[in-house]
Order: structure tokens, then sequence, then C-alpha cells
């Protein structure tokens, strides 16, 4: 009889847990050197876990998966991760084909040989601090990789809570396509190169937002090399390299490079400034070539210097130029 109501009760257990999980929810909590990964039934067939209960999480996330059961607070029907708990050897990682959201509810994570958040997914990807939450990323000295928050693609960072970064490799925090930050108190203390490193453009619409550390740059906004983007109703084009902030606090102190650098142009438009704003450089020369010029062209590089074909600036993208002693970056049309 005993051992009827043992199990009666471990599988009430397992029924409230499945039904206490939101849906489109895949919950993470992290104790140690474990674990524990719960998926919402109603996505249950599109995300894989592959990790087990290692607190080295690696999920992969359907590409058949186009969103499901939305609703007015998730309107495209995504997956929220939520991860919460604490692990001094852990990490993050997720690969997928769709938009995203992760949400930070009191995390302390540390991923001794990599990012401590590892996203790759060249969707728009939400990092959200839960109101009241205190969460903290810290990674480990391998360049291999190059933030300690790593996201593939367009990362949206919100909420009302604080994300602390400790950089031990690379960057603080490393987007491969565009930034833009909202609400959230951040704090990058520590950085081996830039603190903040994107691409397309770098946008601050509110939030309290302090770099200190940096071994190289606060913030760098690079050009991506893919061909440009459609106009936004946000922003001219996508693919800028512009920075923009048009309100918030943003503290930058004790870096070695520029306050802020971009292959854009800097546009204040509101918010507080506490750092040298004299002490930032900006690449203006930036031509969009003609198929003819580009062809006539000396030397043709991409943007790791490595050597291309004298025609290949007459594709779409972006390339250096090195002509009569001079080197120009350009946009291929």
């Amino acid at each position: 009889m005993k051992k009827i109501l043992l199990s009666f009760a471990v599988f009430m257990t397992s029924l409230i847990s499945t039904f206490a999980i939101n849906k489109n929810t895949v919950e993470i909590i992290y104790n140690g050197t474990t674990a524990t990964v719960s998926v919402a039934s109603n996505i249950s067939s599109y995300v894989t876990v592959t990790s087990g209960s290692s607190s080295h999480v690696i999920i992969k996330q359907s590409e058949a998966f186009e969103g499901i059961d939305a609703t007015l607070d998730n309107e495209d029907g995504e997956i929220i991760y939520s991860l919460s708990g604490s692990s001094n050897d852990g990490e993050f990682y997720m690969e997928g084909a769709f938009k995203c959201t992760v949400e930070l509810n009191g995390l302390t994570l540390t991923n001794p040989s990599g990012p401590a958040i590892n996203i790759q997914n060249g969707k728009r990807i939400a990092v959200s601090a839960q109101k009241g939450t205190v969460n903290t990323l810290t990674d480990g000295a391998n360049e291999t990789y190059n933030g300690c928050l790593h996201i593939k693609g367009h990362t949206k960072m919100k909420g009302k809570g604080t994300l602390n970064i400790v950089g031990n490799s690379k960057h603080g925090i490393y987007s491969k396509e565009y930034l833009e930050i909202k609400n959230m108190t951040l704090n990058v203390n520590t950085s081996i190169k830039d603190a903040i490193h994107c691409k397309e453009y770098f946008l601050l619409e509110s939030g309290n937002i302090s770099l200190n550390g940096a071994g190289d740059d606060g913030i760098q906004v690079e050009l991506s090399s893919d061909p440009a983007t459609s106009i936004t109703t946000e922003h001219e084009e996508e693919n800028t390299g512009n920075f923009y902030m048009t309100a918030g606090t943003l503290t930058i102190s004790d870096y070695q490079g520029k306050a802020i650098k971009t292959d854009g142009s800097i546009t204040y438009s509101g918010g507080t400034r506490n750092f040298n704003t004299d002490d930032t450089e900006t690449y203006t020369d930036i031509q969009t070539v003609s198929q003819a010029s580009a062809a006539n062209s000396a030397a043709v590089y991409d943007l790791k210097g490595r050597q291309l074909k004298a025609n290949a600036a007459t594709g779409k993208g972006l390339f250096i130029i090195r002509k009569e002693g001079k080197a120009i970056k350009v946009i291929g049309k």
C-alpha cells in the first residue's frame, strides 16, 4: 500500500510540474553541476534537449518551428526560455531558426570554457532581465568565441531587472547583428576587448548602462559584411554602422580604446552621457562604388583581410579597397 501511495505521489508531483509550466515556455533551473529542464507540452515536439541533466545546457529548436499558440503577450507564438538558479560550471546554448525570448529570472551562470549564454539563431533574440531580479554572467578565458553573452541574430535587451556581465575572453556582449537596449540596468564590469560589440547599428532607448574596464572600446559598432538591408521605420537603413542614443543613462569608464567607435555616425537625441563624448571615433570614409570603379581597384579584401579577386567588390556587400597607398571601406551595389 505504501508503494502504491508513493508512486501516486511521484506521479502527481510530475503532473503538477508539467501543468505549472506556461505554454511556449522552457524552464531551466541551474543547481551547481546540474540543471533541470522542463518543456511545456505544446512545444515539446519542437524542442530537443541533448545535454541531459548537465549544467551545460544544450537545446535545439526545430527549424520547422514557426510559432504556436500566439497571445496578446506573445504575438508571434515564440518560445520563451526561462533561466534561473546558479552554476559555476555551466552554460546555455541554443540553436534555432525562429525568434525567441531568453528570460533571466535570478540567474548566476559561469562558463569557464566558453560563453555563459550562446544563441546560435540568426533571428530576433530578446534578452529580458525580469523585474526585481539580479543576474550575473561570467565567461572563461577562451578566444574561440566573441562574447560572454554571444548572440548570432538581432538582439533586443530589455526588462526592469539587472544584468551584470564579466567578460574574460573577448567582448562582454557580442551581437552579430543590431543591438537595442530598453529599460534594463546593464553593468559590463570587465571585458578583455569591447564591453559591447555589435554590427549593423546600436540603439539605446532607455535604461541605465554602465561599462567599466574595457580592454578596448566601450562600444564598437561595425557594418555587417552581409548585403545592405531594407529601410526601416526607425532608421534609414539597418546596416549603417551607426550609434543612436535617444534616452537613458550611459556611463563608460576605465577603457583602453575609445568610448564609442563606429563604422557610421554617432547620434545623441536624449539621455545622460557620463563619458567624454569627444573621445569617440567614426569611420566616415565609407563609399558606395559602381561596378566599373570597383573593377579598376588595385586590390580588394574582405573584412578579415583576405585578398579577393579584383572584381569581387562588384557584388553586394562590404569590402576594403586598397589603392594608391590608401584603404577605404566600400559597399558594393
